[in-house]
């Protein structure tokens, strides 16, 4: 018995793994980005807390709040350690399973049994008392448990990585979300400031007018510009609560109990170093996940070609039988029985081959996913790249065109007070300075969401 055990074991220890081992799909990957990056390069976050390399302590609050209670976030983390036990599951398959399956037996044999006649004078009476201990062990000499182990292993490394995809978008959703609502909050301020200044404009054109210098027209004209700015400060608060709203959600929170200080724009975007494409391979969370879902997809393949081979398993039992409970325990009432069992295919109608296009259909589908992916994380930083540099390019302009409308905006109004220029002309230069003032707060919001998106492109990390 014991050479025979030996042997199965050794047979296990020797089995070969059918099916593919794993290697990455052949990838076309550039040297370097089209776009340039920028030369000064941002020290490193630390454990991957990018958003503190803005130096705003809200930001900072919130995005710790995210980490607490979001609930997609707890979402993703109780499907990896879903994922985990399952892998579990696969792995308890490479050990032998025992059962202790104890039972107590009484009854009585009719007499009239088909036995000899002088044993069937009358019954019998009888009790039986087994404590077994029951092994089975599947000798994995194709490798189907092992590739099952491997998939299954690589199924929750997937798992892991979609976590990180899912708390890095989350962490830049909240950060976009956050400088949105410092951008209107900026918007709020010169719409403010623009109210005041038109209100009291409107007072010295009806002034005017009672004195018969200047028409109704001029009134008319001072008195949409007001009702146009307050029309505009209502939009602003209204986008303002949305995003508030928004952020309660990502942060786990009732929209009606949270709220954010107002406080206007004040923060630069931080130099963000691209690094190199090959480094996305490695460091971007959804191309990892999409390749350890390949990982798993080509295990499979070996599972599936496991199952054309014979089954064979180990079974044993082991234990104490007697017929009254007070002789269970003496030596002589121990059993056992050990010995291989073997299944093997014979017909299936096609399933085993079906099983096998399945999964080599599965691993097809993964290696597209996994070069799209690839791909896009490509596009992505590149994208991210040009929009910091044309953001920044972009905020340079506004920013000298807000300077040179609001020396036009003061010319015009100096003009129309000499009566040189009529009302219509002070309206448009400061319609069109309020409006670059506008824009000049949405633009230095896009610059921030540039280099955001630029973080969450590379993998959130450098």
């Amino acid at each position: 018995m014991r050479r025979s055990t030996l042997a199965f074991l050794a047979l296990a220890v020797a089995g070969c793994a059918v099916g593919p081992d794993y290697e990455r799909p052949a990838l076309d990957v550039p040297g370097a980005y089209r776009e340039p990056a920028a030369a000064a390069q941002a020290a490193a976050p630390a454990e991957g807390e990018w958003w503190r390399l803005f130096a705003d302590p809200d930001l900072d609050a919130l995005e710790e709040q995210v980490r607490i209670a979001n609930q997609d976030l707890q979402l993703a983390i109780a499907r990896v350690d879903e994922a985990r036990a399952t892998a579990r599951i696969a792995r308890s398959e490479l050990m032998p399973t025992v059962t202790l399956d104890p039972s107590y037996t009484v009854g009585k044999v009719s007499p009239n049994r088909p036995l000899a006649p002088a044993a069937r004078q009358n019954g019998t009476y009888f009790q039986d008392v087994v404590i077994p201990f029951d092994l089975s062990y599947e000798i994995d000499l194709w490798g189907r448990v092992r590739r099952s182990f491997e998939s299954a292993t690589a199924a929750a490394r997937a798992s892991e990585r979609d976590f990180e995809f899912v708390s890095l978008s989350l962490a830049a959703e909240v950060a976009t979300e956050y400088f949105g609502v410092r951008s209107l909050d900026a918007q709020a301020a010169v719409l403010d400031r623009s109210r005041d200044v038109f209100a009291e404009q409107l007072r010295v054109v009806e002034a005017r007018r009672r004195a018969g210098l200047v028409s109704d027209l001029d009134v008319a004209q001072a008195r949409t510009q007001l009702a146009s700015t307050i029309g505009r400060q209502a939009d602003v608060a209204r986008q303002r609560a949305e995003l508030e709203h928004s952020l309660a959600v990502l942060c786990g929170q009732p929209a009606s109990g949270f709220s954010i200080a107002e406080r206007p724009l004040d923060a630069l975007p931080p130099e963000i170093p691209a690094g190199v494409p090959s480094d996305l391979l490695a460091r971007r969370p959804d191309v990892v996940e999409a390749e350890q879902n390949l990982v798993s997809a080509n295990a499979e393949i070996g599972v599936a070609k496991a199952l054309f081979f014979p089954q064979v398993r180990l079974t044993g039992a082991a234990g104490l039988e007697s017929v009254s409970l007070t002789a269970v325990a003496r030596w002589e009432s121990r059993l056992w029985e050990i010995g291989p069992s073997i299944s093997m295919p014979i017909f299936e109608g096609g399933r085993l081959r079906a099983n096998l296009s399945a999964a080599e259909a599965r691993w097809a589908q993964s290696v597209a996913s996994y070069r799209e992916t690839v791909l896009g994380a490509f596009r992505d930083v590149e994208d991210a790249l040009v929009g910091v540099r044309l953001r920044a390019d972009q905020d340079a302009a506004v920013r000298d065109a807000v300077e040179a409308s609001g020396r036009a905006a003061e010319v015009a109004r100096a003009q129309y007070d000499r009566g040189i220029v009529d009302y219509l002309q002070v309206a448009v230069a400061e319609a069109t300075h309020l409006d670059l003032e506008l824009q000049a707060a949405q633009v230095a919001e896009q610059r921030l969401d540039a280099s955001i998106q630029l973080v969450k492109a590379i993998g959130g990390g450098w």
